[in-house]
């Protein structure tokens, strides 16, 4: 993974897909930062299936780290489905990095952190046009009333057509998910 040849460290990377030895825990996540993208994400990705295992590490990493450094860090904790990430992501709203902000609120949004919905309905204010897009996206997963209507309040408010595409596609998922757990609770 420390290799100058971009080929060998993709090949290195490659070859840790599945791994959950903690060993690698570190080299991966120092490629989060690697030059590469490819090599950032799929560290990243990796990271992230290796769930509990590394999460530890990774919340320690993610609190230290600023800037860009940090995005693939927040990915990488998304991706482990882990509730105790929600106070990371709930502060990481407010950070610097655009990319910071838009994983985190949509990590927000997967996690069903409900009692979070002021801190992700920030993004709605943000200059960032992926962090709004991030942040109905993040309602539409919570699929309550109150996180439906920050949908439609941003779709209103919205000049950009396709951003009021995209609040549309977020509303209609958000109403068929209402739509399941209503089923479900009957059940």
């Amino acid at each position: 993974l420390k290799n100058e040849d971009v080929s060998i460290r993709k090949e290195a990377i490659e070859s840790l897909i599945g791994v959950t030895d903690e060993s690698a825990i570190d080299p991966l996540i120092e490629a989060t930062t690697d030059e590469s993208a490819q090599v950032r994400f799929k560290a990243a990705e990796i990271l992230g299936n290796m769930g509990n295992v590394a999460f530890d590490r990774l919340v320690s990493k993610f609190t230290s780290e600023s800037g860009k450094n940090k995005r693939f860090l927040a990915f990488a904790l998304k991706e482990t489905n882990n509730e105790k990430a929600i106070p990371l992501f709930a502060e990481a709203v407010s950070d610097d990095d655009f990319g910071v902000r838009k994983v985190s609120i949509r990590a927000l949004g997967e996690l069903q952190a409900h009692d979070e919905l002021d801190t992700i309905a920030k993004g709605l204010d943000d200059e960032d046009w992926g962090v709004r897009l991030a942040t109905i996206h993040a309602c539409a997963d919570l699929a309550s009333d109150e996180s439906i209507a920050l949908i439609k309040k941003a779709r209103r408010a919205e000049k950009d057509e396709d951003f009021k595409k995209s609040c549309k596609k977020a509303l209609k998922k958000a109403e068929k998910l209402q739509k399941l757990i209503t089923k479900l609770r009957k059940n």
